[in-house]
């Protein structure tokens, strides 16, 4: 039964990939100057009341967008021996989900305000996750393959790509009380012609080449080909402190892949 569950899985992939194909090259942005969230956004992963449209502390523009976590927001239970967390997160729409094997560049502008906690936890700020289409497959609770982390006082920006934690760039940093400006360039595959490119403050900080996603397939239960949703917001272990984000300028293009 689960091998027909997978053959099934495979050809809605299949299937969605050519009914993908035809659509225009991605290019969206969102400066967050509406009065709610765009539709480039979805928000399963929000407490509602957890994010605003404010105009005191702005990358660009009269406006950005700030995210509280409060305890428990979003809880989610630890499997598997792993930590219980919590979250906020916007993710990107699902017409706008990144593909397999396509190039794309990320931009978006973060702040963290001055009393922001420093915590030597789990804390994710932005992450690239491999779709898992089910519960029951083994890809299901894997780490995202590709994340911006803050913990203890450190950026790092890692992969975990086949249960290997992979730091591709690390550096200690009080990122409180400035803007942060991130640009990334990504193209995701278990092929090893994948690519992450990272710019801080317009500041080049990885040239990575090589394998950027888990091995598909049978034995992990990840699609062919894979989808990959961006997230950006608070991800993290359970703990009692409140934690607040801004983010301002996001953009997504595909662009061509020379």
């Amino acid at each position: 039964m689960r091998h027909v569950v997978l053959i099934c899985l495979f050809i809605v992939s299949s299937l969605l990939a050519y009914a993908q194909s035809s659509r225009p090259p991605i290019d969206v942005y969102d400066g967050f100057e509406g009065p709610v969230l765009s539709d480039l956004w979805a928000t399963e992963s929000l407490v509602p009341s957890s994010v605003s449209i404010e105009s005191s502390i702005v990358r660009a523009g009269h406006s950005a967008l700030r995210i509280d976590l409060h305890p428990n927001d979003v809880f989610w239970r630890g499997v598997g021996g792993d930590a219980d967390s919590e979250r906020d997160e916007l993710r990107e729409a699902r017409p706008l989900t990144t593909r397999e094997n396509r190039l794309y560049e990320f931009s978006w502008s973060m702040y963290l305000p001055k009393d922001f906690p420093i915590v030597p936890v789990r804390l994710v700020v932005a992450q690239w996750l491999e779709y898992c289409p089910h519960p029951d497959l083994p890809c299901f609770n894997n780490s995202p393959v590709l994340a911006v982390r803050y913990i203890n006082g450190v950026l790092r920006i890692t992969q975990d790509l086949n249960h290997r934690f992979i730091v591709l760039y690390e550096k200690k940093r009080d990122l409180r009380g400035k803007w942060l400006d991130l640009r990334f360039q990504v193209r995701l595959t278990p092929a090893t012609n994948g690519i992450v490119r990272t710019w801080l403050d317009g500041k080049q900080v990885v040239d990575y080449s090589g394998i950027t996603a888990n091995t598909s397939g049978d034995a992990t239960g990840y699609p062919v080909p894979g989808y990959f949703p961006f997230k950006m917001g608070l991800y993290r272990n359970v703990m009692p402190q409140p934690m607040t984000i801004y983010l301002d300028e996001y953009r997504k293009r595909e662009i061509p892949d020379n």
